[in-house]
Protein backbone atom coordinates (compact mmCIF):
# COMPACT_ATOMS: atom_id res chain seq x y z
CA UNK A 1 0.00 0.00 0.00
CA UNK A 2 1.21 3.58 -0.55
CA UNK A 3 2.15 6.51 1.57
CA UNK A 4 -0.86 7.94 -0.33
CA UNK A 5 -3.38 5.42 0.92
CA UNK A 6 -2.56 5.74 4.58
CA UNK A 7 -3.12 9.43 4.32
CA UNK A 8 -6.22 8.94 2.87
CA UNK A 9 -7.00 6.47 5.93
CA UNK A 10 -6.16 8.67 8.54
CA UNK A 11 -7.93 11.64 6.78
CA UNK A 12 -11.43 9.73 6.54
CA UNK A 13 -10.99 8.27 9.75
CA UNK A 14 -10.43 12.06 10.90
CA UNK A 15 -13.31 13.00 8.64
CA UNK A 16 -15.59 9.94 10.27
CA UNK A 17 -14.84 11.11 14.25
CA UNK A 18 -15.50 14.68 13.36
CA UNK A 19 -18.95 13.65 11.99
CA UNK A 20 -19.19 11.37 15.08
CA UNK A 21 -18.34 14.40 17.69
CA UNK A 22 -20.81 17.07 15.71
CA UNK A 23 -23.14 15.50 14.10
CA UNK A 24 -24.14 11.99 15.54
CA UNK A 25 -23.22 12.23 19.13
CA UNK A 26 -22.92 8.95 20.67
CA UNK A 27 -21.44 5.46 19.94
CA UNK A 28 -22.34 5.32 16.57
CA UNK A 29 -21.42 3.82 12.89
CA UNK A 30 -18.89 7.14 12.14
CA UNK A 31 -17.04 7.00 15.75
CA UNK A 32 -16.15 3.36 14.91
CA UNK A 33 -15.38 3.40 11.62
CA UNK A 34 -13.03 6.49 12.32
CA UNK A 35 -11.09 4.80 15.24
CA UNK A 36 -11.20 1.52 12.67
CA UNK A 37 -9.60 3.69 9.67
CA UNK A 38 -7.19 5.55 12.06
CA UNK A 39 -6.17 1.96 13.80
CA UNK A 40 -5.86 0.64 10.18
CA UNK A 41 -3.61 3.62 8.65
CA UNK A 42 -1.23 2.69 11.86
CA UNK A 43 -1.32 -0.99 11.44
CA UNK A 44 -0.40 -0.62 7.40
CA UNK A 45 2.66 1.94 8.10
CA UNK A 46 3.68 -0.65 10.24
CA UNK A 47 3.30 -3.83 8.46
CA UNK A 48 4.47 -2.15 4.73
CA UNK A 49 7.28 0.56 6.18
CA UNK A 50 8.31 -0.78 9.08
CA UNK A 51 8.59 0.51 12.82
CA UNK A 52 9.87 3.93 12.20
CA UNK A 53 7.56 5.13 9.65
CA UNK A 54 4.57 3.17 12.05
CA UNK A 55 5.25 5.08 15.14
CA UNK A 56 5.66 8.18 12.97
CA UNK A 57 1.95 7.72 11.39
CA UNK A 58 0.70 6.84 15.25
CA UNK A 59 2.07 10.22 16.74
CA UNK A 60 0.13 12.01 13.74
CA UNK A 61 -2.50 10.20 14.40
CA UNK A 62 -2.75 10.76 18.54
CA UNK A 63 -1.95 14.35 17.70
CA UNK A 64 -4.10 14.85 14.78
CA UNK A 65 -7.17 13.55 16.00
CA UNK A 66 -7.64 15.84 19.55
CA UNK A 67 -6.37 18.75 17.91
CA UNK A 68 -9.01 18.85 14.75
CA UNK A 69 -11.76 17.91 17.76
CA UNK A 70 -10.24 20.35 20.23
CA UNK A 71 -9.98 23.30 16.99
CA UNK A 72 -13.49 22.36 15.72
CA UNK A 73 -15.27 22.90 18.83
CA UNK A 74 -13.59 26.37 19.13
CA UNK A 75 -13.99 27.81 15.66
CA UNK A 76 -17.45 29.80 15.37
CA UNK A 77 -19.59 26.70 14.24
CA UNK A 78 -18.24 24.15 17.42
CA UNK A 79 -19.43 27.14 19.55
CA UNK A 80 -22.91 27.62 18.47
CA UNK A 81 -23.23 23.91 18.99
CA UNK A 82 -22.12 24.58 22.89
CA UNK A 83 -24.32 25.95 25.87
CA UNK A 84 -22.71 28.81 27.03
CA UNK A 85 -25.77 30.13 28.98
CA UNK A 86 -25.78 30.06 33.23
CA UNK A 87 -28.64 28.95 34.80
CA UNK A 88 -30.10 31.96 36.83
CA UNK A 89 -33.20 30.46 37.78
CA UNK A 90 -34.42 30.52 41.91
CA UNK A 91 -35.82 28.00 43.96
CA UNK A 92 -38.94 29.72 45.26
CA UNK A 93 -38.80 29.83 49.47
CA UNK A 94 -41.41 30.30 51.69
CA UNK A 95 -41.46 32.68 53.81
CA UNK A 96 -41.80 30.86 57.31
CA UNK A 97 -42.31 33.89 59.61
CA UNK A 98 -45.89 34.10 57.86
CA UNK A 99 -46.80 30.57 56.48
CA UNK A 100 -46.86 28.44 59.62
CA UNK A 101 -48.57 24.60 59.98
CA UNK A 102 -52.03 25.33 60.80
CA UNK A 103 -52.76 28.70 59.08
CA UNK A 104 -56.25 28.32 56.81
CA UNK A 105 -56.62 30.15 53.60
CA UNK A 106 -58.35 29.15 50.08
CA UNK A 107 -57.24 27.86 46.71
CA UNK A 108 -56.76 29.72 43.91
CA UNK A 109 -56.98 27.52 41.45
CA UNK A 110 -57.56 23.46 41.33
CA UNK A 111 -54.95 21.78 43.36
CA UNK A 112 -54.74 18.90 41.05
CA UNK A 113 -52.68 17.85 43.03
CA UNK A 114 -50.34 20.83 42.74
CA UNK A 115 -52.26 24.34 42.97
CA UNK A 116 -51.35 27.89 43.68
CA UNK A 117 -53.24 29.10 47.17
CA UNK A 118 -53.95 32.33 49.01
CA UNK A 119 -52.94 32.44 53.06
CA UNK A 120 -52.10 35.18 54.81
CA UNK A 121 -52.39 37.37 51.71
CA UNK A 122 -49.36 35.43 50.14
CA UNK A 123 -49.62 33.25 46.85
CA UNK A 124 -47.31 30.48 47.24
CA UNK A 125 -47.56 26.79 45.09
CA UNK A 126 -49.05 23.89 47.47
CA UNK A 127 -49.85 20.05 47.02
CA UNK A 128 -52.79 18.90 47.90
CA UNK A 129 -52.69 15.12 50.02
CA UNK A 130 -53.79 13.21 47.31
CA UNK A 131 -57.15 14.50 46.31
CA UNK A 132 -58.03 17.41 44.28
CA UNK A 133 -59.12 20.42 45.31
CA UNK A 134 -61.31 22.74 43.86
CA UNK A 135 -61.00 26.53 42.90
CA UNK A 136 -62.22 28.88 46.02
CA UNK A 137 -62.19 26.03 48.66
CA UNK A 138 -60.94 26.61 52.58
CA UNK A 139 -57.83 24.75 52.99
CA UNK A 140 -55.47 24.06 56.03
CA UNK A 141 -51.71 23.38 55.80
CA UNK A 142 -50.62 20.49 57.32
CA UNK A 143 -47.26 20.22 56.83
CA UNK A 144 -44.08 22.77 54.78
CA UNK A 145 -41.18 21.26 53.83
CA UNK A 146 -38.37 23.13 52.52
CA UNK A 147 -40.02 24.33 49.37
CA UNK A 148 -43.15 22.41 49.37
CA UNK A 149 -46.89 23.28 51.51
CA UNK A 150 -48.92 20.34 51.94
CA UNK A 151 -52.43 21.38 52.05
CA UNK A 152 -55.80 19.75 52.76
CA UNK A 153 -59.63 20.95 52.40
CA UNK A 154 -61.00 21.70 55.67
CA UNK A 155 -63.64 19.97 56.83
CA UNK A 156 -66.97 21.68 57.47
Amino acid sequence: MSILAIILLILLGLILLLIEFAVIPGVTIAGIGGFLLLGGAVYVAFAEYGVLPGFITLAIVLILAPAMIYYFFKSRTGKKMILEKNIDGKLELINKEKIVVGDTGKSIGRLAPMGKIKVNGEIVEAQSTGSFIDHNTEIKILKIDFNKIIVEPLKK
